[in-house]
């Protein structure tokens, strides 16, 4: 493990599972698909807020967390202690999913090292089931499991537009801070006083947008309004993760470019923070 001498603050981590799902495999091969996305000639590595991704200085690429072979708390545990690793020195650290059950123990693990936490959560799904198809680690899970852990501060979601009544029920119970897409009229003013770990699931996006996803949700979020949150809500940005991009259903590699597009802007907005 490299000691962070301040000149790449920011790793760049690959979390390939997707044993978690509850309808379509694919996820676990997105790590690839957006660093392939993240270098296409097609685009440049300069971020809307004026940093050049080309400068190695910024950001270094630690690899994929080896998952291949690896499930259930086994694969968790791994996930933790890859991130614990470079957290603990000094890393601010951006994991590719991956299904949104890598959320568990990648937040956990930037929580245990920066103390409770904020989550900002982008999604059309609140993820707050206590168990999927008898799963309680399915990647509609991640979010009951974190605040049950006690190391989480404030939960506040956008894009939300699937909420039934078990969730409505789990909402409540945990004190979650729930925008849904029929009403997003105070996102522009959401502010956090403790670190923030910003957790994006792909399917918050329209699906004319991000085709390249498990689960089609209409009446999602555009591309514009996603990066609008990520440059300006209040508060300090620490960590995040992009997760639920499924390859096989991505004609054109659309939904990976903008994956591309998301990774670029929320490593901006880190390096704005650390600052």
């Amino acid at each position: 493990m490299p000691k962070n001498d301040q000149k790449t603050p920011i790793q760049l981590l690959g979390l390939p599972q997707d044993n978690n799902v509850s309808y379509l495999s694919g996820p676990c091969m997105a790590p690839t698909r957006i660093r392939e996305a993240l270098f296409c000639d097609s685009a440049n590595l300069w971020t809307e807020t004026g940093f050049d991704l080309s400068d190695k200085k910024l950001w270094q690429d630690a690899g994929d967390v080896s998952l291949y072979d690896k499930t259930g708390l086994e694969a968790f545990e791994l996930i933790h202690t890859s991130i614990t690793k470079l957290v603990k020195s000094g890393y601010q650290v951006l994991s590719l999913g991956g299904d949104h059950s890598v959320s568990f123990p990648a937040i956990s693990a930037h929580a245990e090292n920066h103390g409770r936490l904020s989550i900002l959560h982008i999604d059309a799904h609140p993820d707050l089931y206590d168990d999927m198809q008898g799963n309680s680690y399915s990647h509609a899970s991640p979010f009951a499991r974190l605040m049950e852990s006690g190391l989480i501060d404030r939960l506040v979601q956008i894009g939300i537009r699937t909420l039934n009544g078990h969730q409505r029920e789990q909402a409540a119970r945990f004190g979650v801070e729930i925008h849904e897409m029929c009403d997003l009229s105070q996102v522009g003013s959401i502010s956090f006083d403790r670190p923030v770990y910003l957790s994006l699931d792909m399917d918050a996006l329209d699906p004319a947008f991000a085709p390249g996803v498990s689960h089609y949700e209409p009446g999602g979020l555009s591309t514009r309004a996603v990066l609008d949150v990520i440059h300006n809500f209040s508060g300090q940005l620490i960590g995040a993760d992009v997760v639920e991009l499924n390859p096989h259903r991505d004609p054109g590699n659309v939904t990976a470019m903008v994956a591309a597009k998301f990774t670029k802007e929320i490593m901006g907005r880190i390096l704005i923070d650390r600052k």
